[in-house]
């Protein structure tokens, strides 16, 4: 009867998510507001002139109603496109975690058991020093000066956004955030797993789901690690545990996690099987191959980072929610994954290094090289077996 918002296709949700990440757009407003403003992008989307661009609430309401697991299919139908590319070595896997900040602030935060929120704490504090009606200057004065000043996971939640926790972020601030933690095949750079944690998890609780993640991801492409296989695991001392050294060694990865040091001896209890995985693993840190192995994690894994979180618009989140948080983050590391097959055929790393190249140019829209992906065929003189109609029609049946 013409009443409603008419439905958009899921094609069109993915291919705005691929836009977000490439115009380093943070919200879903944002990418809506573009996609509207911009002709080029009309035709990227395949929507007519006289037709109305989805508005930011249908991408919410397409992303609540596609589960996680889509989301997911996604993520490993590109991993399997960077194999047919020689894009995925499944050699060596390195892994870090980062923050992002959460849709919440820390004034909306309250007590577990009383309820009570964080201002209110503060006036009952000024009222029992003598300040019966007291000042917001007042107030952050009390706050500065008061003794064991912490806040604690345990004790305190946010109203906005429950999953949301108290971390410090990287620029040593303290906000609620969540934690991003990527699983990255250093030889080619390509992003096998990312997964969303909780920010008051440590990095020896998350590592074991990011590896059964990038375990099944890698089982896609036919290179997941097994005892004739075994996968080399590269991680910073923050992953460093005796569990977590066997736990992986029984997952059949070959571990060489930085070992941090201590002053003290370890006391094996019986375990023996722990003791042998870590002088193993301290024994494989040791070598020249290590050493080239923790180089190579601190750049491609940091680039990753960098790209998704800082120039894709993912360090601070306008969703709400572990799982929704999670679906965004995964189109967007997809969205990098299929920049490194970009990066392959055009030889090129940036849009101004294109632009400066003696190639023809097709289907690139606005400078940048997502939009590729509008072409209907390959150009004829790029010698490459890609088919990018294919992704096309693959990226609108989901």
């Amino acid at each position: 009867d013409g009443r409603g918002r008419p439905s958009i296709p899921p094609g069109q949700y993915f291919r705005m998510h691929l836009i977000g990440y490439f115009e380093g757009i943070e919200s879903e407003r944002g990418i809506a507001w573009r996609c509207a403003d911009s002709l080029s992008l009309r035709s990227f989307l395949r929507i007519e002139l006289d037709e109305r661009t989805p508005d930011h609430s249908s991408l919410s309401r397409i992303r609540s109603r596609l589960p996680l697991e889509v989301h997911s299919e996604i993520f490993q139908w590109v991993i399997g496109v960077l194999s047919q590319n020689n894009l995925i070595k499944g050699e060596r896997i390195g892994i870090d975690s980062s923050t992002m900040e959460a849709n919440a602030a820390m004034r909306s935060i309250v007590r577990k058991d009383t309820g009570q929120s964080y201002d209110e704490m503060l006036k009952n504090m000024c009222k029992d020093s003598g300040i019966e009606t007291p000042t917001r200057e007042e107030m952050v004065r009390m706050d500065k000066k008061r003794k064991g000043k912490k806040l604690s996971n345990t004790d305190w939640k946010s109203t906005t956004d429950p999953d949301a926790k108290i971390a410090r972020m990287k620029d040593k601030t303290t906000k609620m955030a969540y934690k991003p933690e990527h699983a990255v095949d250093l030889d080619t750079g390509a992003i096998v797993s990312a997964k969303i944690h909780f920010a008051d998890k440590g990095d020896t609780k998350t590592i074991e789901a990011t590896l059964q993640d990038a375990t099944k991801n890698l089982k896609e492409v036919y290179m997941q690690p097994n005892e004739n296989n075994k996968v080399e695991l590269v991680a910073d001392k923050g992953y460093f545990s005796k569990d977590v050294v066997k736990i992986t060694k029984n997952m059949h990865f070959s571990t060489r996690i930085a070992e941090p040091h201590h002053d003290y001896w370890y006391c094996w209890n019986g375990d023996y099987e722990a003791r042998d995985a870590v002088y193993a693993n301290r024994a494989r840190l040791k070598s020249e191959k290590g050493k080239a192995s923790m180089r190579k994690r601190g750049e491609m894994v940091e680039r990753s980072f960098q790209h998704v979180l800082d120039k894709g618009g993912q360090r601070r989140s306008h969703l709400r929610g572990d799982e929704n948080i999670e679906k965004a983050y995964l189109l967007a590391t997809a969205a990098f994954n299929l920049g490194l097959i970009l990066r392959k055929i055009t030889k090129y790393g940036t849009p101004k290094g294109f632009a400066q190249g003696n190639l023809h140019v097709f289907g690139l829209i606005s400078g940048k090289m997502v939009y590729f992906f509008c072409c209907e065929k390959i150009y004829d003189e790029r010698q490459t077996t890609f088919d990018w109609k294919l992704l096309l029609v693959a990226t609108m049946r989901f």
